[in-house]
């Protein structure tokens, strides 16, 4: 066990304002299991990457660990397996790489095929169980579950909770609660450590969110009262002060010392409830600095002329001679929330394409209701370039609207001046789906729209969908989100 110190850290890109981290200062175990949680664009993968060593910043960092980054960049794909592990670790021991592979549920075999045909999940084990072998290596661990099947994250995840030194950056709350020990969250002024998983984190953040709501609104009124009370106070030794020129006092001459000493004490009475007044403003801008606003997101879908939208009955999908999925079927109705579900490969892009109307060879029975409209979010933002209004132009949608709800998933109005090409992997997705709840559409499909998106993003959405109720087709892997959305679930 040792420690990782960080002191007084502050860092800003070159040509930006606003810093991502200032005099943060906080230190970790290399014993503990860490999930790294925040909004996107907050800076988690930055973090890690001053812990790499990769941007020069102010303030301090010290260990006496090694750092590890996962996913490590690989080259040349094409290469056998071996030749990737042998990149990332040359003096690896091969008994120990076989026994992660292993307890990841990987054949030795898969050493000896081209890492290009690993699927995205054999893909992940191989460089985490590789990873793993290093001696004295903490390792930062960046989101490892986008694009793994929900039977991928259970393995996954179960591996990591027998290891221990990592800090794993995850959106994916079943998956953090099953595999961390501590949470380290960024905020809006900084970063914070608390013991526990993911949801004892959420259930402490909720309590003092609330705490703080109401005790602002208490300092909120007690303000206001003050305030009265000072006008009052001011008023009152003014009318006394104007006294001195013309009030007897008990019918003798004017005693011009007690009127001013009443006066005085007056004033002196006004000054005290203003020093309150700024006590209670001072304390009440120190609260709420650290709550997340998660505004209601809405979704006005078109009413549709049938109940019945698609149907698929015995659907097969080959692409050439390799089948994808076999003997597939069932109904999408008005109100539905279909989820399909299965490993990866299995043919549940290719079935909502077709159902979009891509040209999918396929056999069996295929019906689309006529003039449905349908809004698709693909997994691909890779094409995301340009600006917002450009974009939001190019698919005939209402900009301000499209803007107003990115805001409520956290953009800033900086972000908007952005070219969309430099946004964050989540920053990317939420571009998709806002444009997805501009379209007027009477069935939405959604392919893994979660992936890089963060968690207080990812509730936003799911109570958009209970609350509007949508008919909506979609595929994630995020179980909670599963649980909470899906009416049905097809297993392909």
């Amino acid at each position: 066990m040792s420690l990782i110190h960080v002191s007084n850290l502050t860092f800003a890109y070159d040509g930006s304002y606003d810093p991502i981290f200032e005099n943060v200062s906080f230190q970790l175990d290399t014993d503990w299991k860490l999930g790294f949680t925040g909004r996107n664009g907050r800076g988690k993968t930055t973090f890690l990457q001053l812990l790499l060593g990769k941007y020069e910043y102010a303030g301090t960092i010290s260990a006496n660990v090694e750092f590890e980054y996962f996913p490590f960049p690989v080259e040349r794909k094409e290469r056998m397996t071996y030749e990737i592990v042998e990149d990332i670790h040359p003096d690896y021991e091969h008994w120990r790489l076989v026994r992660e592979l292993s307890l990841l549920k990987v054949s030795e075999d898969i050493l000896y095929r081209p890492f290009e045909s690993l699927s995205n999940g054999e893909q992940t084990k191989v460089l985490l169980a590789t990873l793993f072998t290093k001696e004295n290596r903490f390792l930062l661990i960046d989101e490892p579950t986008n694009h793994l099947d929900l039977h991928a994250r259970k393995l996954v995840s179960d591996y990591l909770q027998s290891k221990k030194g990592f800090i794993l950056v995850s959106h994916d709350r079943a998956f953090l609660d099953n595999c961390v020990d501590h949470i380290l969250s960024i905020n809006k002024t900084g970063i914070d450590i608390q013991k526990g998983n993911f949801s004892d984190w959420w259930e402490t953040k909720e309590r003092q969110d609330q705490f703080e709501l109401a005790e602002n609104e208490k300092l909120r009124k007690d303000i206001k009262r003050l305030s009265e009370a000072a006008k009052r106070t001011s008023r009152w030794s003014d009318e006394v002060e104007k006294t001195k020129n013309g009030t007897l006092n008990s019918g003798s001459k004017l005693d011009k010392g007690y009127v001013g000493h009443k006066a005085a004490k007056m004033m002196k009475r006004s000054k005290s409830i203003e020093q309150r007044q700024q006590s209670a403003i001072d304390e009440r801008s120190s609260l709420l600095q650290n709550i997340e606003s998660a505004e209601s997101l809405k979704l006005a879908q078109l009413p549709y002329h049938k109940d019945q939208m698609v149907e698929l009955d015995r659907v097969s999908i080959r692409y050439g001679d390799h089948t994808v999925c076999r003997d597939v079927g069932f109904t999408v109705r008005q109100g539905d929330r279909i989820a399909l579900s299965g490993r990866n490969g299995s043919g549940k892009s290719s079935i909502m394409k077709l159902i979009c109307g891509e040209d999918i060879p396929y056999t069996g029975t295929f019906r689309k209701g006529s003039q449905l409209q349908i809004s698709y979010v693909s997994q691909d933002t890779s094409h995301l370039r340009g600006n917002l209004t450009d974009y939001a132009r190019e698919f005939g949608i209402d900009e301000s609207l499209f803007k107003a709800i990115l805001r409520k998933l956290d953009f800033s109005r900086l972000q908007f001046e952005k070219d969309l090409a430099s946004y964050s992997g989540g920053q990317k997705k939420k571009v998709l789906i806002a444009r997805s709840l501009c379209e007027r559409a009477h069935l939405h499909v959604w392919d893994e729209p979660l992936n890089f998106i963060d968690v207080l993003s990812r509730m936003q959405i799911e109570e958009l969908l209970l609350e509007h109720a949508p008919t909506l087709l979609f595929v994630e892997h995020d179980s909670e989100f599963c649980r909470r959305i899906a009416t049905e679930t097809v297993e392909l």
